[in-house]
């Protein structure tokens, strides 16, 4: 089933269309629904730093940083703090690629994952599981803000699926992402040519303290371009010491400085 932007924004407009009566009575939430193959993981890219760290040969590979405790991966024994180097023979080279590969491999089959350990490789075997659809709740309640900006005379949105590599959490800002590189439509939808376009601010985070909105694309991290949710951490692991950060981002069509507080930050915590 193909789902569209137009859809969507038809749906956030009809919502906001309901009476306050009615909001009272019923939950102000989004439920949202998401299915497919994964091992139950969110993992991080090697940095430069990270990789000197863990006496890692080469730069590349993902870092384990949670684990899902009733996912393929968790029973196949992967940890938090493990390296993933190798997905069934194939070299990782960071996050992005090794989500597709998981995305890529068929439901039941069995991949060995060859994994750096406290300085030792060692192989694990799992067992690529299924994502059932389950309701993912967005809203007051969940803490997660989805109110798209007031865009005065906005264009028609292209009509065109959404990219199956979907939305990411950034815990160190508290948005969730979408890279728009792969999205040429749509990336001209929002004025710019790549960038971090935000889905949604959660409420009392670093982003949503800044002024940053749903709808905002996120273009750069200091002077350091950015087109992923991954891109984004490793700039801001790499100003660690700063107290604040200027991300530069695109609202209606319009460029702009906002200066970030730096908080206590974990990785990016991704699923796949």
């Amino acid at each position: 089933m193909k789902v569209t932007f137009k859809c969507i924004l038809a749906c956030m407009a009809a919502a906001s269309l309901v009476s306050p009566a009615a909001f009272a009575q019923r939950p102000q939430t989004w439920v949202m629904t998401s299915g497919g193959t994964y091992l139950g993981v969110g993992g991080v890219d090697i940095t430069p730093d990270r990789a000197k760290a863990l006496n890692l040969k080469d730069e590349r590979g993902v870092e384990i940083s949670s684990v899902d405790p009733e996912g393929p991966a968790s029973k196949a024994g992967l940890k938090e703090g493990d390296i993933v180097v190798e997905y069934n023979g194939q070299p990782v080279e960071g996050w992005t690629q090794f989500r597709r590969l998981v995305q890529e491999t068929p439901v039941g089959h069995q991949v060995k994952l060859n994994v750096w350990r406290g300085g030792a490789m060692v192989t694990l075997t799992a067992t690529v599981g299924e994502r059932k659809n389950q309701p993912m709740i967005i809203g007051p309640d969940s803490g997660w803000n989805f109110n798209m900006p007031a865009m005065p005379n906005m264009p028609e949105m292209p009509n065109i699926e959404i990219p199956r590599y979907g939305s990411v959490q950034n815990p160190m800002l508290g948005i969730v992402g979408e890279p728009l590189g792969q999205e040429a439509q749509l990336a001209e939808f929002f004025g710019v040519q790549e960038g971090v376009l935000v889905r949604s601010v959660k409420k009392g985070s670093s982003a949503d303290k800044a002024g940053i909105k749903a709808g905002d694309v996120i273009t750069k991290v200091e002077d350091t371009n950015v087109t992923t949710s991954a891109e984004i951490t490793r700039a801001l692991r790499n100003l660690r010491g700063k107290k604040s950060v200027t991300v530069t981002v695109v609202r209606n069509h319009k460029e702009m400085p906002v200066t970030i507080t730096m908080e206590t930050s974990a990785g990016s915590s991704v699923r796949a």
